[in-house]
């Protein structure tokens, strides 16, 4: 099965897991659609500004599957093995900076397992 048709099963998957709180998948679906878009926030044509917001997007969704959900509620769907999730996740971390605390508070409803 090619890339993108794992990652389309990966985001159908996610979104069809009953753990995940319902708004918090219309968020993440409505920011991948933002990303896809070609309409932006922020015009692409302004230099370094316009594709920032697409990062920062991006980085919204890659925290919130990587550090906010449990490691089992995203493992049970990630299709490309260990040794991809723990790269990924290394990756979501360092680019987590973008995403400030206060906004993924307001934004997020997931209540991660507290052990």
């Amino acid at each position: 099965m090619g890339f993108f048709k794992k990652l389309v099963q990966f985001i159908r998957n996610v979104a069809e897991d009953e753990r995940i709180p319902p708004r918090d998948k219309k968020i993440i679906l409505t920011f991948l659609a933002l990303v896809l878009s070609p309409i932006d926030l922020i015009p692409d044509w302004i230099p370094i500004i316009g594709l920032l917001d697409d990062l920062v997007i991006i980085a919204f969704v890659l925290d919130y599957f990587f550090n906010v959900l449990d490691d089992s509620i995203l493992l049970s769907h990630y299709p490309w093995g260990m040794k991809s999730y723990t790269s990924v996740r290394r990756s979501a971390k360092v680019i987590a900076v973008l995403t400030p605390k206060v906004l993924k508070d307001k934004i997020w409803k997931y209540q991660p397992a507290p052990y």
